[in-house]
């Protein structure tokens, strides 16, 4: 409601309507004040201000700052908030340095221009976990994660996950905070997952609270990587914005991407990278290729909250990830440096974005952007062909038409490329080739023999590959641990295939290679975990399904079973010392080296408990000292 509203001071009769206000103004800068009551108890859209549980909280992004005031609420509309909050709670904050307080009042000031969506506001009974961080610039910096009481013991394992993510972010960005202190506030009531507000994130509990008696590995890694990923916003975000809400992968892909590579640093490469493609092939190309496929940069949308898609934040990421490819390590860093020093405190576009990357190397994106305006998964088929010691592959490009794209034209893909000789020594390490046109070849001369490509090594761009290879001699050799994961699990997929299909047992190259991998000390215990799953019972339904086909899910279930049968019986003789050389017995630390460790013990546990070893699991349980 509406109680009153100036113009430099003068009383104003502005027009009221469900969609804002509407008044007449000078035409030359001038002063806007409104005053308004609205009941935070009432909003149950949990938009805006509300009120739950006796705690007041916001939730502002993408329009939800219109719920609280009249403001001219868009994302490239930046000012400088200064925020006075009365009220008997022991806890009030907003965004920004605290500048004064008082019996029941507090007043925040924040000095960067920030859009209306990034507004914060919490009132609440809540207690503090604090610490402290030194900038590079050695400024100290004030931390705090304020939680319900009770909560208090959950808190260490996050705290220090942001001090990795602001240190992180120092190191390779060179980003440095920038304000005195940093909140975050952990909550049951609050709606979403977690959100970036400048200088007062926004978590639900979930996203932030852990223990060992109540948390896994896995809450553990969640935790890390959803800390880094809003506090990477500070910069990615925040100090640089989007102009409209079509830009938002600009902000959210990009960050999702610099904190996929935060994880990649603080855990297992390969298996973040493995991880993050099963989740695309999961949540996003079934977007690319359904009656919801859209462009990472939508041309439309009739509701905003709709825009908060897999295509939209992972498509988004992987768009990220080809520029770096493309543009190589040095080049990414000299764009990212540009793009801070030129846009900063501004609100952006993705032709913004991709003008830095082409005055920092001369390059022309004009094509990459389609992959921004394009929706879509691409499909990439490849022929081999040798001849007088030059090998030759040919690949063709095409992507499915879709009402949003019904004619798709060909995109600029990076695919990282190795060939293997036929003793499986790596002949050329990778190369990064690029991919511009609907068929294009290229070719490698001076080959003794003729080599096996390893192709999209580290998936280097997300498109489906069709290419006929022999998995069980990749899933052997090849030295690219993406495509050696991605080998076993083809082969994996091809052996289950057959067995519903055909009756046929398990292929034996799947159960060695498998074995080969589980058993080589060399290779990082959480990848080899990873090695050992078989592809999901709904992938092997989609690949029925597409195969023409009809999924029986009986005959699914019957064919993964006989497969772990079979391979814990392939491994019968080294299970029992696999497990016990992945035991912890150091106090529980939910760290990258003591995570991969039980991730690979529980693993083989699952297959030891085929071979009537269930006193193993009897025994694990009793003696467990945490939820993995």
């Amino acid at each position: 409601n509406l109680i009153s509203a100036k113009i430099d001071g003068e009383i104003v009769k502005p027009t009221l309507t469900d969609e804002g206000l509407t008044c007449d103004v000078p035409d030359m800068p001038f002063m806007w004040e409104a005053e308004v009551q609205i009941a935070p108890g009432a909003n149950t859209a949990l938009e805006g201000l509300y009120l739950s549980n006796g705690m007041y909280c916001t939730q502002c992004e993408a329009e939800g700052f219109r719920k609280i005031t009249y403001y001219p609420d868009r994302p490239d509309v930046m000012s400088t908030f200064t925020v006075r909050i009365n009220g008997p709670h022991p806890v009030l904050l907003s965004n920004g340095n605290p500048v004064a307080a008082g019996d029941g009042w507090a007043e925040w000031h924040d000095p960067w221009p920030k859009p209306a969506y990034l507004f914060a506001l919490v009132a609440g009974e809540l207690v503090a976990h604090r610490d402290t961080f030194t900038t590079m610039e050695g400024r100290k910096v004030d931390l705090a994660l304020y939680v319900r009481p009770g909560d208090e013991g959950k808190c260490a394992f996050g705290m220090q996950a942001l001090k990795d993510s602001m240190k992180w972010d120092e190191d390779v960005y060179g980003r440095a905070y920038d304000l005195d202190v940093f909140n975050i506030v952990a909550v049951d009531d609050f709606n979403m997952g977690a959100m970036e507000n400048k200088g007062l994130n926004i978590f639900n509990a979930s996203a932030v609270l852990a223990s060992p008696e109540t948390s896994t590995d896995g809450n553990f890694e969640r935790i890390e990587a959803i800390i880094a990923h809003e506090y990477f916003h500070n910069w990615t975000g925040n100090r640089i914005t989007c102009r409209d809400w079509f830009q938002l992968c600009l902000k959210e892909g990009l960050t999702v991407f610099r904190a996929a590579e935060f994880t990649s640093d603080m855990r297992s490469a390969p298996v973040k990278r493995i991880s993050d493609v099963i989740d695309l092939r999961a949540r996003q190309f079934p977007e690319d290729q359904g009656p919801r496929a859209h462009p990472v940069r939508p041309e439309s949308f009739q509701e905003i909250n709709n825009f908060y898609t897999a295509t939209v934040y992972e498509k988004g990421a992987e768009v990220s990830r080809m520029l770096k490819i493309l543009v190589g390590d040095a080049a990414y860093a000299e764009a990212l440096t540009l793009y801070f020093d030129r846009h900063d405190g501004q609100a952006c576009t993705i032709e913004d974005w991709l003008k830095v990357f082409e005055d920092t190397t001369g390059r022309d994106l004009g094509q990459f952007k389609r992959w921004y305006s394009q929706a879509g998964t691409p499909h990439l088929e490849v022929d081999e062909s040798f001849e007088n010691g030059t090998f030759t592959l040919t690949f063709r490009q095409q992507t499915p038409p879709s009402t949003a794209t019904p004619d798709p034209q060909p995109q600029g893909i990076p695919v990282a490329v190795g060939l293997l000789g036929p003793d499986g020594s790596e002949v050329m390490a990778t190369q990064v080739l690029e991919i511009t046109e609907a068929q294009q070849s290229f070719s490698f001369p001076g080959q003794e023999a003729q080599p096996i490509p390893s192709i999209l090594r580290g998936f280097s761009a997300p498109v489906v590959l069709k290419h006929n290879v022999d998995h069980a001699f990749l899933l052997a050799h090849d030295t690219d641990p993406y495509n050696r994961w991605e080998a076993a699990r083809d082969l994996g997929t091809q052996s289950l295939l057959m067995a519903i299909t055909t009756g046929a047992a398990p292929k034996p190259e799947w159960l060695d290679g498998v074995a080969g991998v589980l058993s080589d000390e060399t290779l990082d215990p959480a990848y080899r975990a990873y090695t050992l799953a078989l592809p999901g019972q709904s992938q092997v339904a989609s690949d029925l399904h597409n195969g023409g086909k009809t999924p029986d899910p009986d005959a699914i279930w019957v064919a993964h079973e006989a497969h772990r049968q079979a391979l814990s019986d392939r491994m019968a003789d080294m299970l029992p010392a696999l497990y016990a050389r992945h035991q912890v017995d150091a106090p529980y630390a939910p760290d990258a080296a003591q995570s991969g460790t039980r991730a690979l013990g529980n693993a083989v546990l699952s297959l030891l408990t085929r071979q009537d070893r269930g006193d193993t699991a009897q025994s694990q349980f009793d003696s467990a000292t945490n939820m993995t």
